[in-house]
């Protein structure tokens, strides 16, 4: 039996002229999941059109196709394509979860929610030849016995952190415009694997650098305190993501991250506005002193990706420039800006889509990066587009990664922010030939490099007992 798993990728990430870095960083590990459920004696293939080009002349006996929002058109493409030779179509993905409609015509069997918890019945009952034109998946959701990831599938050399891992599902917020309540709506919002299982991950993963994918790595105080108890002595150094209210619980959780290698992390601040904070449901950050937050990461040697979205309703023209100064003077090494994105399925779609804000459903142009809604009262469709440029433009000029990188105490933490924002995205021309040359794994050393404790940083102490969150953990 032949499976092929097909991660389609966005035009401008196939373009030959330019490819952007961040299409290949990270390999498609949601399919690769799946793949550890098929039979031992199967045949899987994993291709990922981001990295290199897809072989479309075959007929496997099962296609199993990923679907977001900004590649929708080319996965119903695709699956139309292998439809049309008699091959059995699943797709599965946020964007299925949240418009299965929309996915049908395009698909023998759909996948909502989790595939963890519809791929291994799909299976079941397409041996048996009766699988079902919708698998759901249950309210109960669990990561308890799944396989490990099928890395034999990715092509590690091109990617510039084949070694990213997922150790959560979900979120413990629900924020309106994260599109991730759809996916996980009717069950589990936020639930772990068992500790061991990912250490054993871990473990089986070579070289030192590490990315979790997870959407919020210290969301879940026990398992989060486990797994970096077990991490160190590894050696590893490693990213993530957490909330501002998390790094400002006073329980020792940060310092068993950074003792265990955190080196840098995303934070969602989002905006430096409390009336667009209640209004997106963001209460994690209501009341929260950012700059101690920040204060505290850099104590610890862990750089800061800062995540904001611009154009929410109480916006002004001047959020560009004072979101970047205030960036700028608290020494954020990197900042990821965002044009606020209704996506199907959330709140914030729900309202925009009520107040007939929507400008078109063009998916392909949800990308955070182009204005697809009318914004509030206070900006113009036109002023939002030019105010996010600029802010990109600006913050990561090479005056105001100087004036970042100075905010910092010592010399070696001034050079480790400097090295890191310059080279993400003043080096783009040489990423692009990395890339072209198929040399982009040479690069991962340079990043450890950077990525290494500060010699001289001040002793990690060990942490205090925490009060932990309830939330669902597996043993």
């Amino acid at each position: 039996m032949r499976v092929k798993f097909i991660l389609p990728a966005l035009t401008e990430a196939t373009n030959p002229y330019w490819r952007p870095i961040k299409y290949s960083l990270f390999p498609p590990l949601g399919l690769a999941t799946l793949a550890a459920f098929l039979p031992p004696d199967w045949e899987a293939e994993l291709q990922d059109e981001h990295v290199e080009p897809l072989y479309l002349d075959d007929s496997p006996d099962l296609v199993v196709i990923q679907v977001y929002i900004t590649n929708a058109y080319r996965a119903y493409a695709l699956a139309d394509l292998y439809r049309s030779r008699g091959c059995y179509v699943c797709l599965g993905g946020l964007h299925v979860t949240s418009l299965p409609e929309e996915a049908a015509p395009h698909a023998d069997s759909l996948f909502l929610g989790p595939g963890e918890d519809t791929f291994p019945q799909f299976l079941r009952d397409w041996q048996q030849r009766q699988p079902k034109p919708r698998y759901v998946a249950p309210s109960s959701r669990t990561l308890v016995g799944t396989p490990p990831i099928r890395r034999d599938l990715i092509r590690r050399e091109l990617y510039l952190v084949p070694n990213s891992i997922v150790v959560t599902r979900g979120c413990p917020h629900h924020c309106d415009f994260c599109y991730k309540d759809a996916f996980f709506e009717g069950g589990n919002t936020f639930y772990t694997q068992p500790v061991d299982d990912a250490l054993a991950e871990i473990d089986r993963l070579p070289g030192r650098h590490l990315y979790f994918l997870d959407d919020h790595l210290l969301g879940h105080q026990r398992f989060a305190a486990s797994l970096f108890e077990g991490m160190r002595g590894m050696g590893r150094l490693f990213q993530g993501a957490a909330t501002v209210d998390s790094i400002l619980r006073d329980t020792g959780l940060l310092e068993k991250a950074a003792a265990a290698g955190l080196r840098s992390l995303f934070v969602g601040f989002e905006t430096l506005n409390k009336a667009n904070l209640r209004a997106s449901n963001k209460r994690q950050n209501l009341g929260r002193d950012y700059a101690r937050a920040i204060a505290r990461l850099h104590d610890l040697g862990i750089m800061i990706n800062g995540s904001f979205v611009f154009g929410l309703d109480d916006d002004r023209p001047d959020v560009f420039q004072r979101t970047v100064e205030w960036a700028v003077r608290h020494g954020i090494t990197t900042a990821t800006f965002h044009i606020a994105t209704p996506y199907p399925g959330t709140d914030y779609f729900k309202r925009i889509e009520a107040e007939g804000r929507l400008l078109h459903r063009r998916w392909n142009e949800y990308d955070t990066r182009t204005v697809v809604h009318q914004p509030g009262p206070h900006l113009t469709a036109t002023q939002l587009k030019a105010g996010y440029d600029w802010a990109y433009r600006e913050f990561f000029s090479w005056a105001n990664i100087t004036k970042a990188s100075l905010a910092h105490d010592s010399l070696k933490h001034q050079l480790k922010h400097f090295a890191y924002a310059g080279g993400w995205k003043r080096f783009e021309p040489l990423w692009n030939f990395m890339i072209k040359t198929r040399h982009l794994h040479s690069m991962r050393p340079l990043l450890e490099a950077i990525l290494a404790k500060v010699q001289g940083q001040r002793p990690i102490s060990t942490p205090t007992p925490a009060d932990f969150i309830p939330l669902p953990i597996v043993s």
